[in-house]
């Protein structure tokens, strides 16, 4: 349900299109890692892969679950509450691993939160925490990065421009894509994995963004 709330609401505030590398594929078992830019874009890469069939376990932030219809939502479709800086943060680990162990697919936010900026252009991916990293480690599960651009502008900055944003997006149909890359095998120790995973995932970025003629897509 929650894919398919996401896959409406996307196409009520803009228009979205996906694009894929030519070897790109989501074997059961993997481990999907997207960007994060955006209140917006978890709802944008969750109807991006909706469209390709996928429907995926999502890691997210445990305050979610405190709203009332889409924490229910969330725990009756088994989706993962992430409790950051807290000591039940390595539990989510434990069901991250398990819903793999089973079969189905894992996104997650490597970055863990936000970037702090209040205008509404892309950058790439800001530094990845060790999680991601740490669930390979248990799983030996292969990553898929993905890139999203236009969450933001959807909806970025302080809370009245967010909310304005939201509000105005669909009469504005902001431009938004998704760009999914080939699956890797990361290994090394963490920081390795991590530095791999990372550049992936800006790799698929910088795709998305030069999709939409952003001009951060050309900064190396």
């Amino acid at each position: 349900m929650l894919s398919r709330t996401a896959s409406t609401l996307v196409s009520a505030v803009g228009r979205l299109s996906v694009t894929c590398d030519p070897d790109a594929s989501f074997a059961p078992g993997s481990i999907v890692v997207a960007n994060h830019t955006s209140l917006a874009d978890p709802a944008v890469v969750i109807a991006a892969l909706y469209r390709l069939d996928v429907t995926p376990v999502i890691m997210a932030t445990a305050g979610l679950w405190h709203i009332p219809l889409l924490g229910r939502s969330l725990t009756r479709e088994g989706h993962i509450p992430v409790h950051r800086r807290d000591r039940r943060a390595a539990g989510a680990l434990d069901l991250a691993a398990r819903a793999l162990e089973e079969g189905r697919l894992v996104l997650i936010y490597a970055e863990g939160g936000l970037p702090r900026r209040r205008d509404a252009a892309e950058a790439a991916p800001g530094d990845f925490r060790t999680g991601l990293a740490r669930l390979v480690e248990r799983t030996g599960a292969p990553v898929v990065p993905v890139g999203q651009a236009g969450a933001r502008r959807v909806t970025s900055g302080s809370k009245i421009k967010q909310v304005a944003g939201l509000v105005t997006a669909p009469l504005r149909r902001p431009d938004l894509h998704v760009h999914v890359g080939a699956p890797i095998v990361l290994t090394g120790d963490n920081a390795a994995r991590t530095a791999r995973a990372r550049t992936a995932v800006t790799t698929a970025w910088r795709t998305a963004a030069a999709h939409l003629g952003e001009p951060a897509a050309l900064a190396h």
